[in-house]
Formats: structure tokens, C-alpha cells, sequence
């Protein structure tokens, strides 16, 4: 099996004993024959059923499993990062433990990479999770693309393939807030998406709620960006432009009619305006401060409690030729 023909495909995992067994038995109809799968990396990220139990089964099972189990809950796409780092092989498929990414849309994720990207997204066809969930992800890609700097956020999936190259702008960050959407973008700008089905959860319930979307968003939002000081800024200047126009208004009165506006009212009005602004203001510097206070803690991105097949990854960190077209 040629190396340069290889992908590591990384999963990561939360309370999935049930979809494992199958995800990893279509994979390998799908991808062994054409010598294509290098790899399956499982990062358990704290499940708290029998997922690293499965894990291991598989591990042991097959010769190209690999499992990561994490020390607890540290989030999606930190997960993801610990698998990416660990990948061996020349290009990353990342994709979610539930089976709605199907493995048989691979080699189009594949052959669309050959086109000269480095990134390539798999936008689902149709997908649908309730009238707040869909808000939510629309929401969140909003906020991504901001983040990102690239149109290609309004088609973002957790299904996507890239160049394991890629990950050398990131190998060294370390901070607890991670999105690898926006990490991506560090390293290149040449991103594409293709059309691919995307079937319905038929094992366990989704563990992405509209609150984690939201989460999210606001992580991406102050950990990415400085869109929000931005609009703090704007804000605040807005309402000094409309303070002294109300200042105008007041003198603007007194002078024309000799008395100034009525009463009490008017001012409650206007303290309380200006000082949903400083505190809406204060809030988004707030944020920013919280971040950077857990940047100095050095709080790790993940930790790992135990992998298995750790002979297994060795020799494929030996052997591949990651790093090369």
C-alpha cells in the first residue's frame, strides 16, 4: 500500500457505543479496496457509556483503529484537534461518529481535493433539526464566516477532507477555545465544498444542542475575532453622536421656547440607554479579558488519558510520507 495514497480519518467520539462498530465496517467497504484508508483515529471525548470499551474492541480488531481516550469532556473540535495531530498519513478526513456523514461520500470529499484545494467541506443536501437548531447553525455559520475571513463558512460541515500539511499553522496553539474551521484558515485559503447526502440519526440521539451552538458561536466570536470590539466601538459611538444631538434638542428648545424638556422621564429614558450601552460595551471587553486570563492559566486544549495501538501508530508515523502532495 502506497503512503501517498493514504488517509487518516478521524472521528471524534461522545456516547456512540452503538454507531462505532458499523461506521468502522463501512468504512472498510468503502475504502480498502482502493488501498485509500490508512488509518480510523477514535478520540473519545469523556462518553459516558461504553464507547472507549467499543474502542478498544475495534482497535485490537482491526490493525488500522487507533483509539485516543481523553481525560474528560473537552469539547467537539477539541477532540478533533487531538486526532488531527495525531494523524499520520498525507491527507485528514474528519467526520462525525453518527453515521449522517455517509463514509460511502468520502471520494467525493477526495476527488474534489484533487482539484488543487486544500480544503474541501462536505455540505449536506438536506438537513434538517427543528426550527431552533437550524436558527442556530445558520447563526453560527454567520459568526464563522466572519471568523474565517472566507465565503466557503456558509457551506462548513463537520464533514470535511485536507491536507494533514495544512495543520503546521496551528501546531502550536494552545488555547481551550478551538474552532478548526477558523485554525484551518490559518493555513491556507484554498477551500472548496461539494454536495453530499447526509442521512438521518438512526442510533442514540444528537448531543449538539441549540445551547452548545450558541456556546460556540460566542467562543468563535471572542476567541477569533475582534468583530465584537468592533461593534462595541460602533456602538459607543453612535450614542455619543445621538447624546449630543439630544444636547442640540435641549439648548435647541430652551432658546427657542425658554424651558427645557419635561421632566423626569426624559432623563430615566436617556440613563437608562446610555447605560445599556456601557454595559453591553463592557460586557464584550469583559469577554475578551475572560480569554485572555485563561491564555495565562495555560488551561490545556485536551489531555489524554490512555490510546491503544500505540505500535500501530508509531510505525505509521515511521513509515508515511505526511506532508507531501
Amino acid at each position: 500500500m502506497s503512503n501517498g495514497s493514504c488517509i487518516s480519518i478521524v472521528v471524534p467520539v461522545y456516547n456512540s457505543e452503538g454507531s462505532l462498530p458499523l461506521l468502522a465496517e463501512r468504512l472498510s467497504h468503502v475504502l480498502q479496496p482502493r488501498h485509500q484508508l490508512g488509518e480510523l483515529i477514535l478520540v473519545n471525548d469523556g462518553s459516558g457509556d461504553g464507547s472507549w470499551e467499543v474502542i478498544e474492541h475495534l482497535s485490537a480488531r482491526y490493525s488500522w483503529i487507533r483509539g485516543i481516550n481523553l481525560m474528560r469532556n473537552y469539547g467537539q473540535h477539541n477532540a478533533l484537534l487531538c486526532g488531527i495531530r495525531a494523524a499520520a498519513f498525507p491527507i485528514v478526513v474528519t467526520m462525525d461518529d453518527d453515521l449522517q456523514n455517509p463514509p460511502e461520500e468520502i471520494p467525493a470529499l477526495l476527488s474534489e481535493l484533487q482539484q488543487g484545494y486544500d480544503v474541501v467541506y462536505g455540505t449536506p443536501q438536506h438537513q434538517a433539526h427543528g426550527v431552533l437548531r437550524d436558527l442556530a447553525s445558520t447563526i453560527t455559520k454567520w459568526v464563522l464566516q466572519g471568523a474565517m475571513g472566507a465565503e466557503t463558512a456558509r457551506n462548513v460541515s463537520a464533514f470535511r477532507a485536507f491536507r494533514t500539511q495544512v495543520r503546521n499553522a496551528f501546531e502550536a496553539y494552545g488555547g481551550p477555545y478551538v474552532s478548526i474551521d477558523v485554525l484551518l484558515t490559518w493555513g491556507t485559503k484554498r477551500f472548496s465544498s461539494v454536495i453530499v447526502r447526509n442521512d438521518p440519526r438512526k442510533i442514540g440521539v444528537s448531543n449538539y444542542t441549540v445551547a452548545k451552538l450558541v456556546v460556540h458561536a460566542m467562543n468563535m466570536m471572542t476567541g477569533f475575532s475582534t468583530v465584537p470590539l468592533q461593534v462595541a466601538s460602533l456602538i459607543g459611538f453612535v450614542f455619543t453622536l445621538f447624546g449630543f444631538a439630544v444636547l442640540l434638542y435641549v439648548l435647541g428648545r430652551y432658546w427657542l421656547q425658554g424651558t427645557a424638556p419635561p421632566g423626569f422621564p426624559f432623563i430615566a429614558s436617556l440613563l437608562a440607554i446610555f447605560s445599556g450601552a456601557q454595559l453591553f460595551a463592557l460586557g464584550i471587553i469583559g469577554e475578551y479579558l475572560a480569554r485572555i486570563h485563561f491564555r495565562m492559566m495555560d488551561r490545556p486544549t485536551y489531555a489524554v488519558r490512555e490510546a491503544s495501538s500505540l505500535e500501530t501508530a508509531m510505525d505509521n508515523l515511521t513509515q508515511s510520507n505526511y506532508g507531501t502532495d
